[in-house]
C-alpha cells in the first residue's frame, strides 16, 4: 500500500493526533490540528493529489535568524496542503528511519539533539580525542534536486505512486513571491514539512561511511561532529568530510568549521563539553545576551519616552526572559531551561546569564549605567519577580533525582 492511501484515513489522522499530543506544543497548534481532522480538511488534499491535480505552488518567504541580520528563505505551502504534508513526513520518518545510521539525530523518532550529546559522552576515551566540527551553508536550499531524485527514486522503489508525487513537487521551479510566480532553485525546500526526510537522506552514505569506520560520529541535519584519537588522523578524516560534502555540491560554513583539541573541549548543538563538564556553548550564550541587551534598549526608550517607571520597564524585561527561558506560556511548549538543565552538568553560563540579566534590570531601574545603579539591591529585583537561573536548575535537578528515586 502506497503511504499516499494512507493520507485520506481517520485512524491514520488520529494516531498522528495523539502523537502531536505527547510532545510539547503550543495549544494552539494543536486545537488546530484537531479542528483539521474534525472537518476533515484532508480529504479534498487527498482527492486532489489521486486525480492528479496540480498541487499548490509555495510561497517564498524571507525569515530574520534569531533577530540578527541574517537572512533565510524558506518556503510554505498553504495551510490545507502544508498539514498534509505533515503527516506524511511523519509517516515516511517512521516507515524508513531503518535506512538512516546510528550517528544522525535530526528528525528521527525517539532521537533528540540530546541524545547526540549523550551518546558522544557515553564513547570510552572521547575526553582524550580531537574533534573536528563543520556546519553545511544553506543546506536545504542548496541541494542539487537533479542530484538527489536517484536517491529518492532508489530509497522509493517500493511505493512508485509516492516517488511520482514528490519528485513532481520537487521539480517544479515555480513559486510565490508576493503573490506573483517566479521560477528559481530552491533544493528541498526549507521550511516545508518534507524537507526533513528529504535532508536526512541526502547525506545517507555518507552518515554510513564515518559510522562503519568506528569514529565517533554525529549528524544533525547540516551540523556535523567527528572524533579521531590523533590530530594527524582528525585532519586526514576532516578532509575525506569536506571532500564529501563538496562532492555532493555542498558548501561549508568557514564561520563555524572547528578543530578541537581534549584541552579545548568541544561545542556541538548548543552545548560546550570540556574536562567532564557539560554547559551552555559560547556562541548560545553570547546570542542570548545579544537579545536581552537589544530588548534593554528597546524597553529603556518605551520608559523615557512614556513616562514608564523603571521599575515598570525591568517588570517588562522580566515577563519576556521568563517566558523564553523558565515558563511554558500554553501549558505545553517547551521552554529554554527545560532543554538545556537536563544536560548541563555546571551552572558556570547560568551563573554569568544571571548576572547579565541583573544588569538590565538594574540599569531599567536606575537610568544609569554608573556604579550608582548598584543602590538597586538584589532583594528590589527579587520583589519584582526576579528569578535566578542558577536556583532554578538546582531546583530541577532535585525534582528529577526525587522522580528517579520515586520510580
Amino acid at each position: 500500500m502506497s503511504l499516499l492511501d494512507a493520507l485520506s484515513r481517520q485512524e491514520t489522522w488520529e494516531a498522528f493526533y495523539q502523537y502531536k499530543t505527547g510532545l510539547a506544543r503550543p495549544k494552539d497548534e494543536t486545537k488546530a490540528l484537531r479542528a483539521y481532522i474534525d472537518r476533515q480538511a484532508y480529504l479534498p488534499v487527498c482527492e486532489a493529489i489521486g486525480s492528479g491535480a496540480p498541487f499548490p505552488l509555495p510561497r517564498r518567504a524571507v525569515i530574520s535568524k534569531l533577530h540578527a541580520e541574517k537572512k533565510r528563505i524558506v518556503y510554505i505551502y498553504p495551510e490545507p496542503e502544508n498539514t498534509l504534508l505533515k503527516l506524511l513526513t511523519w509517516l515516511l520518518l517512521r516507515r524508513y528511519d531503518g535506512l538512516f545510521a546510528p550517528g544522525l539525530y535530526s528528525f528521527r523518532p525517539g532521537r533528540t539533539a540530546k541524545d547526540a550529546i549523550r551518546s558522544l559522552l557515553a564513547v570510552p576515551g572521547l575526553g582524550s580525542m580531537y574533534a573536528y566540527k563543520v556546519d553545511i551553508s544553506n543546506y536545504f536550499n542548496s541541494i542539487d534536486v537533479e542530484r538527489f531524485l536517484p536517491e529518492l527514486e532508489r530509497t522509493l522503489s517500493d511505493d512508485p505512486a509516492l516517488c511520482g508525487f514528490l519528485s513532481a513537487l520537487l521539480q517544479e521551479p515555480r513559486v510565490l513571491e508576493k503573490g506573483r510566480e517566479q521560477t528559481e532553485q530552491k533544493g528541498i525546500m526549507a521550511g516545508t514539512p518534507l524537507s526533513a526526510f528529504y535532508a536526512n537522506l541526502y547525506l545517507r552514505e555518507l552518515d554510513w561511511e564515518f559510522i562503519s569506520s568506528g569514529l565517533p560520529y554525529a549528524r544533525y541535519s547540516d551540523d556535523i561532529i567527528l572524533f579521531a584519537p590523533t590530530e594527524a588522523e582528525m585532519l586526514a578524516h576532516a578532509a575525506r568530510l569536506r571532500a564529501l560534502l563538496l562532492a555532493r555540491g555542498l558548501a561549508l560554513n568557514p564561520s563555524k568549521e572547528c578543530c578541537y583539541s581534549p584541552e579545548t573541549g568541544w561545542t556541538f548543538l548548543g552545548f560546550c563539553c570540556r574536562n567532564g563538564a557539560i554547559d551552555i556553548a559560547p556562541a548560545t550564550l553570547d546570542k542570548l545576551k545579544a537579545k536581552m541587551r537589544r530588548k534593554t534598549r528597546a524597553l529603556a526608550r518605551w520608559r523615557d519616552r512614556g513616562g514608564h517607571t523603571g521599575e515598570q520597564a525591568a517588570a517588562a524585561f522580566l515577563r519576556v526572559f521568563h517566558r523564553k527561558l523558565l515558563d511554558a506560556p500554553t501549558g505545553s511548549e517547551l521552554s529554554w531551561s527545560s532543554w538545556f538543565f537536563s544536560v548541563i552538568t555546571t551552572t558556570e553560563s547560568l551563573h554569568s546569564i544571571d548576572l547579565y540579566a541583573q544588569d538590565c534590570l538594574r540599569f531599567l531601574i536606575s537610568g544609569t549605567r554608573t556604579k550608582a545603579r548598584y543602590q538597586v539591591r538584589y532583594e528590589d529585583l527579587k520583589a519584582l519577580g526576579y528569578r535566578s537561573l542558577v536556583h532554578a536548575y538546582y531546583a530541577h535537578r532535585e525534582t528529577t533525582e526525587k522522580t528517579d528515586l520515586s520510580s
